[in-house]
C-alpha cells in the first residue's frame, strides 16, 4: 500500500530540496533582477533628472523661436515650456515604467512644484532685483545718518556732474516709520486683541458678537485711501471740538498721530481676524483643567489661553505691522511730507519710507538728473524690506520666549 501510493504521487525533483524537504519553483531570474525604475516608485534621482531635461529642451525651443539675428532669451517663456516639458515627461515615463495610477500621482505632484515655483519666482526676482539696485545707493556716505534738509535741484546736478556722490538720506523716514507704526500698534493690538476674546471666550453668537463680526469682514475690505480719509476727518472733527472748548490744539490736523489713527483702521481687522482664529484653536480641555482646579475665566484666559496662543497672535500682529508699514496713500493724506526729522507725533508733518520712496521715483528732485533720486528710492525700499524681515525675526523670538515650555515627566 504505502509503495502504490509513492508510485502514484511522485515528488518531482525540481520541488524536493537537498534534504528531502519541498521548495517552490524557481521564478525566471529576469523576474528576480532588480530595477528601480521597473519597481513601485521612481529613483530619488528621477525628478531632478527630468527637470534638467526639460530646462536643456526648453532653452532649445526659445533659442529657435527667439531672434536668430540678436541673441536674446525670454526667461518667462522658457519657464513655461520647461514646466509642461517637465510635467509631460515625467507623466509619459512612469506611465511606460511603472502604471496608471503612479502616473498620475507623479502629474499632480509635480504640478503642485510647479505651481509652488511660480508663486516663489515673483518674490525672489523682487528681493533680489531691490538688493541688487538698492544697495549701491546704500552704500553712499551718510544715507542712514541724514535727511533730506537742504538737497535741491543743484545738489543732484552736482552728483551727476561727478562733483560729490549722492547725498541726502533717510533718517528722518526711518524715524517717521517706526514712529507712526508704533503708535497704530500701541492703540490695534489692545482693541484687536479684546475683541478677539469676548468673541471667542465670553460671546454666545448673540446679536453683538454677529455686528462686530460682519463690521471686522467689512473694515477688512476698506482701501487704505478711505482709512486715511476717516483719519483725517476724525482728527480734524476732534481739534475743532477741543477748540471750542478752550483747549490748545495743533492748527493742522496732517500729524503723526493722524496717520497712526488711520494705520490702526487697517490693523485692528486683521489683528481680530488672527488673534480669533488662534484662540478657537486652543484645546477647550486647558479651559476645563483650569476651570476645574477653581481658577476664575479671566486668569485662566490670561494664563492659559493666550500664553498657548501666543505664537499665532505674535504672527498676526506681524503680519498687521507688515500690512501698514507699506502703505502710502493716507501717510499723504494724515502726515504730509517731510525733510526732516520730527519726532514729535503731535505736531508737524512727517515722512514714512514709503511716502519718500513715492516722492523720490515720482518727483525727482532734478528735473533732468533722475539718478540720485532713483538711488535714494531703490536704497530706501532696500531698507524697508529689511525692517519687514526684521519684524517678522523678533515676531519668532517673543512667540518662542513666551510659547508653553514642554515638560516630560
Amino acid at each position: 500500500m504505502t509503495e502504490s501510493t509513492q508510485t502514484k504521487n511522485p515528488t518531482p525533483a525540481s520541488v524536493q530540496g537537498p534534504a528531502g524537504g519541498h521548495e517552490p519553483p524557481h521564478e525566471p531570474a529576469a523576474m528576480l533582477r532588480p530595477n528601480s525604475l521597473t519597481g513601485n516608485i521612481q529613483p530619488r534621482w528621477f525628478l531632478p533628472a527630468c527637470a534638467a531635461v526639460s530646462l536643456l529642451l526648453s532653452f532649445a525651443l526659445v533659442v529657435l523661436l527667439g531672434d536668430a539675428e540678436e541673441f536674446s532669451i525670454n526667461w518667462a517663456l522658457w519657464f513655461v515650456f520647461a514646466a509642461v516639458i517637465h510635467l509631460v515627461l515625467a507623466y509619459v515615463i512612469t506611465l511606460v515604467r511603472i502604471n496608471r495610477r503612479k502616473a498620475k500621482d507623479m502629474f499632480w505632484r509635480n504640478l503642485i512644484y510647479v505651481a509652488f515655483t511660480l508663486a516663489l519666482l515673483p518674490l525672489v526676482s523682487v528681493i533680489m532685483s531691490v538688493a541688487i539696485v538698492g544697495f549701491q545707493g546704500l552704500t553712499n556716505a551718510g544715507f542712514l545718518t541724514s535727511d533730506m534738509q537742504g538737497i535741491n535741484a543743484s545738489t543732484d546736478a552736482g552728483t551727476q556732474e561727478g562733483e560729490h556722490g549722492v547725498l541726502g538720506g533717510i533718517r528722518h523716514a526711518i524715524i517717521g516709520s517706526l514712529v507712526i507704526t508704533l503708535m497704530a500698534t500701541l492703540v490695534s493690538v489692545p482693541i484687536g486683541l479684546l475683541t478677539s476674546i469676548y468673541l471667542v471666550e465670553y460671546s454666545q453668537g448673540g446679536p453683538l458678537s454677529r455686528a462686530i463680526t460682519f463690521f471686522v469682514d467689512v473694515m477688512t475690505g476698506i482701501p487704505s485711501i478711505v482709512a486715511g480719509l476717516f483719519g483725517a476727518a476724525a482728527m480734524a472733527s476732534f481739534l475743532s471740538f477741543a477748540d471750542s472748548l478752550g483747549i490748545p490744539v495743533p492748527g493742522r490736523s496732517t500729524m503723526g498721530v493722524t496717520a497712526a489713527i488711520a494705520l490702526s483702521v487697517l490693523m485692528i481687522p486683521v489683528v481680530v481676524r488672527t488673534t480669533e482664529e488662534m484662540l478657537r484653536v486652543v484645546p477647550n480641555e486647558l479651559r476645563e483643567a483650569s476651570y476645574a482646579l477653581g481658577v476664575r475665566k479671566w486668569r485662566t484666559i490670561l494664563k492659559v489661553v493666550i500664553p498657548t496662543a501666543i505664537s499665532g497672535i505674535a504672527a498676526g500682529v506681524t503680519l498687521s505691522i507688515a500690512r501698514v508699514i507699506g502703505e502710502t496713500a493716507p501717510i499723504l493724506l494724515t502726515a504730509g511730507f517731510a525733510t526732516r526729522v520730527n519726532w514729535n507725533p503731535f505736531e508737524g508733518w512727517m515722512t514714512t519710507l514709503p511716502v519718500f520712496i513715492y516722492q523720490q521715483f515720482t518727483r525727482p528732485m532734478h528735473p533732468t538728473f533722475h539718478d540720485p533720486s532713483f538711488q535714494r528710492a531703490w536704497a530706501a525700499a532696500l531698507i524697508l524690506i529689511l525692517i519687514v524681515m526684521g519684524l517678522n525675526l523678533i515676531a519668532r523670538i517673543i512667540a518662542t520666549i513666551f510659547a508653553p515650555k514642554k515638560t516630560g515627566r
